[in-house]
């Protein structure tokens, strides 16, 4: 969820350059205008993954699966604002606003959502972040259900497989997501994992590369820094440890967390500076992957107005 101003009242969508306007550029609120009159014709900048062109914006999954990243509180908010029919909504939205790719995870609502999204018809995209794990449908329901583009190893999956020593079912992952006939992905919280598979040559489509290594062993953090944080590390300089390996690699990497899980954005003006930012420091092929919680004001036009302003490639 974000915050506008450090106010939690619902603001209509209307009042939201009024309420908001103070701490935003004269060229962002130029941006946001835009984007409340934006037409389905009007289009985000894209990049190429495999045949597929998508938006460098890409809508994701965290805020309609419950994963705040904050608080239990704030996930059960999110599980309960988001029915199916509020996902529909939102991910038509999105859509309106030039938003071609979703990367969700193969749950009911996920699948029920692209359904329907089929059945009112749809451009959009699918990629899915999965692991294969017990829990895990197969690949192959997986895409029978969604007619997803692309599969990802799940990153949290990926750093510990890879700390444990066991990276080669990770590598049969991306084996077997291929041998389906679909994109094969992997995602990482570590920037050292993603660097790793791209030395060694690794038959990848697309990485996930999250700006914070979130995943960091508590014996990491007590070697390097000599405490702990509690729950997840969020560090000023990880974004550029990752987006420094985005730009060594070959292959189209999507950056995910690039508000550090709601931590930068507090105001607009902190929004807008995270974007800037990212696209400053990511390959013109790359895009970033961004959860939204459209509650209190209108955050798919803001996001989608950011990314027309600093993501728009040369």
């Amino acid at each position: 969820m974000r915050i506008v101003d450090g106010q939690f009242s619902p603001t209509p969508r209307r009042d939201f350059l009024k309420v908001s306007g103070a701490s935003l550029s004269a060229a962002a609120v130029s941006g946001l205008a835009q984007a409340a009159q934006t037409t389905t014709e009007q289009k985000l900048p894209s990049i190429q993954v495999g045949p597929h062109r998508i938006s460098r914006l890409v809508v994701g999954w965290n805020p309609i699966g419950g994963h705040s990243h904050t608080t239990w509180t704030m996930a059960q908010f999110m599980r309960q604002y988001f029915t199916l029919d509020r996902v529909v909504e939102f991910l038509r939205k999105c859509e309106s606003e030039g938003i071609t790719a979703w990367q969700f995870d193969h749950t009911d609502i996920g699948v029920g959502a692209i359904q329907r999204l089929r059945e009112l018809g749809t451009n959009m995209k699918f990629i899915c972040l999965h692991a294969e794990r017990a829990i895990d449908a197969p690949i192959k329901k997986v895409i029978d259900d969604t007619g997803c583009i692309a599969i990802v190893h799940h990153g949290g999956v990926t750093d510990a497989l890879f700390r444990a020593g066991q990276h080669q079912k990770v590598h049969d992952f991306v084996k077997k997501v291929h041998d389906h006939g679909v994109l094969a992905g992997v995602s990482a919280h570590n920037p050292d994992n993603i660097k790793r598979i791209a030395d060694e040559g690794w038959e990848v489509d697309l990485f996930m590369c999250c700006f914070y290594y979130v995943t960091r062993p508590r014996e990491e953090q007590l070697e390097k820094l000599g405490k702990v944080a509690v729950y997840e590390p969020y560090y000023e300089s990880d974004p550029d440890e990752m987006t420094a390996v985005m730009r060594q690699v070959s292959q189209p990497c999507l950056g995910f967390k690039i508000l550090a899980a709601g931590r930068l954005a507090w105001t607009q003006k902190q929004v807008e500076t995270c974007f800037r930012r990212a696209f400053e420091r990511i390959k013109p092929t790359d895009g970033v992957i961004v959860g939204m919680f459209p509650v209190y004001f209108d955050e798919v036009a803001a996001d989608a107005a950011y990314t027309r302003q600093y993501g728009q490639i040369a």
